[in-house]
């Protein structure tokens, strides 16, 4: 058999290429073609970090309005991504595998109801998405390739919520009532989400002297359908909470809580549970030092978490492996410290459809 090779097919001129019209099929050995939807196709992995405060405590000088990015696959430190349209700590977001959303937070004026949007892939900054009902700080939040769930949190006059309420990702709005928790309380990052599920962990309100009072409990939601939240299983040792790992982390079938606040100190403890069987948490590892308020991104293999305070802010980045337990590994550092960077997104985690 003669060997045949062609470079190149024009026409006469030289200025095009051979034009195929009508539908066109391939068969053979050699090549696959890529299927499924083109959202899902390749450039994905990319993990954003947004707001925060770089001082020890919320003022105008020192709110992160920079969102820095990494791609969670390799190890690195993170790259400028662009800057939020306004400055915040302590908001939810959900992500999509375009689009990433930040929920409410708050600012030295105060709680804010505002919701802004960036697109994973593109650097830039941030745009107006609509509105919460209310002013919610310290919400639980996660979200499935479709819709995003924001739940309890707190307005500062206080008023803790039990109210959960959830948005269409793909296109700009108000947020919209689907149910209830079992009663009010602020996360700071407690919430995680499959493609069907999405988890409320811990939470903390105030007992009777106005001390912050810790809840173990895990419930959960059906996405596709609204209604009250109902009960899960436990953390360990009761961690409440505040201060959690932030934002989207958690494989297809499990998620990963790294970090939290408990009684009057911090904690380095990691937990994880599976998202198809009611349970407690089992232990994972630890960090590599007690943290609270770092902002957490995942793809389907590894959890990262940056940023957070100890008690002073820190840079850092670390990482697990969902599939093996463990202690956190370095990944690399964030552009500037940064804690209660709450509004972690990425788009490729275990809660989008593959």
């Amino acid at each position: 058999m003669s060997e045949f090779k062609v470079n190149a097919i024009t026409n006469r001129d030289g200025s095009y290429g051979p034009q195929v019209c009508g539908i066109t099929t391939f068969a053979g050995s050699g090549m696959t073609l890529p299927s499924g939807p083109t959202s899902f196709r390749g450039g994905r992995g990319r993990g954003v970090f947004a707001s925060g405060f770089s001082g020890a405590a919320p003022s105008p000088g020192n709110l992160v309005d920079t969102m820095d990015y990494v791609e969670i696959a390799t190890l690195g430190n993170a790259i400028d991504f662009g800057d939020m349209a306004y400055s915040a700590y302590q908001q939810g977001s959900a992500s999509s595998s375009i689009r990433g959303v930040t929920l409410g937070g708050a600012n030295p004026s105060g709680g804010l109801s505002t919701m802004q949007y960036v697109t994973i892939s593109s650097n830039g900054g941030g745009y107006d998405f609509g509105d919460l009902t209310d002013q919610t700080t310290h919400p639980a939040s996660a979200s499935n390739n479709t819709r995003g769930i924001v739940g309890g949190g707190y307005n500062p006059t206080p008023i803790y919520w039990d109210k959960i309420e959830f948005f269409t990702i793909a296109t700009t709005g108000n947020a919209t009532d689907f149910g209830n928790l079992t009663d009010g309380r602020w996360y700071a990052g407690g919430g995680r989400a499959s493609t069907t599920r999405m988890l409320f962990l811990g939470g903390t309100n105030v007992d009777a002297s106005n001390s912050p009072a810790s809840h173990n409990v895990i419930e959960f939601i059906e996405i596709a359908s609204g209604g009250q939240a109902q009960d899960f299983g436990d953390l360990v040792d009761g961690l409440s909470g505040y201060g959690m790992g932030c934002g989207n982390c958690q494989s297809p079938t499990r998620t990963v809580t790294m970090g939290a606040f408990y009684g009057p100190s911090d904690r380095n403890e990691i937990q994880f549970v599976n998202f198809a069987t009611k349970g407690n948490a089992t232990d994972f590892g630890d960090l590599s030092s007690i943290l609270r308020g770092g902002g957490a991104n995942s793809n389907l293999t590894r959890g990262i978490l940056g940023g957070g305070r100890t008690p002073t802010q820190v840079n850092t980045i670390q990482f697990i492996t969902f599939s093996t337990t463990g202690d956190s590994v370095d990944f690399g550092d964030l552009t500037a410290i940064r804690a209660f960077n709450c509004a972690g997104m990425s788009d490729n985690h275990g809660g989008l459809v593959q």
